[in-house]
């Protein structure tokens, strides 16, 4: 769904790594959704932790200082940790299928790999000086491994 709505402030809606996000969200919600309801409180905490996760990459990029950003994309990071967590813990204990693991695990491995990257290089920049506020979503999608944007 493209929004018709666009300005500085909501340009990590243009990041490859938070549109990546906000589909693991979705498939962690179409996966949770369906525990039963005993276990309400772990399916709800799967969803939080990976809503934490989008949240966290918008919220820094809208702080626009890089050291805010990189504290943001860090809170991400543990985020996603703490959902790649439980996605072990609930295929241990039967929760998921190994196809569900699969499937999850291996688009966390990317998120995971891609926010490190862009952690990486956000963090040279800062070293060097060389942060552009205004280069924001050039700079987070080169690092991600996206194509730039004209």
């Amino acid at each position: 769904m493209e929004s018709s709505f666009r300005n500085k402030n909501r340009g990590y809606q243009q990041l490859r790594v938070w549109n990546d996000v906000i589909d693991y969200f979705v498939m962690t919600c179409r996966v949770f959704r369906a525990f039963p309801s005993e276990l309400r409180r772990v399916a709800s905490q799967a969803i939080a932790s990976a809503d934490s996760v989008h949240r966290n990459i918008a919220e820094g990029y809208c702080r626009r200082s890089i050291r805010e950003y990189l504290n943001f994309l860090n809170i991400s990071l543990d985020s996603l940790g703490e959902s790649v967590s439980g996605l072990q813990a609930y295929l241990r204990s039967g929760l998921l299928s190994e196809s569900q693991f699969e499937e999850m695990n291996s688009l966390a491995f990317k998120l995971e790999n891609g926010l490190l990257k862009l952690v990486e290089s956000l963090e040279r920049k800062k070293l060097a000086g060389d942060w552009i506020d205004t280069l924001i979503i050039n700079e987070s999608n080169v690092a991600y491994g996206a194509p730039q944007s004209a």
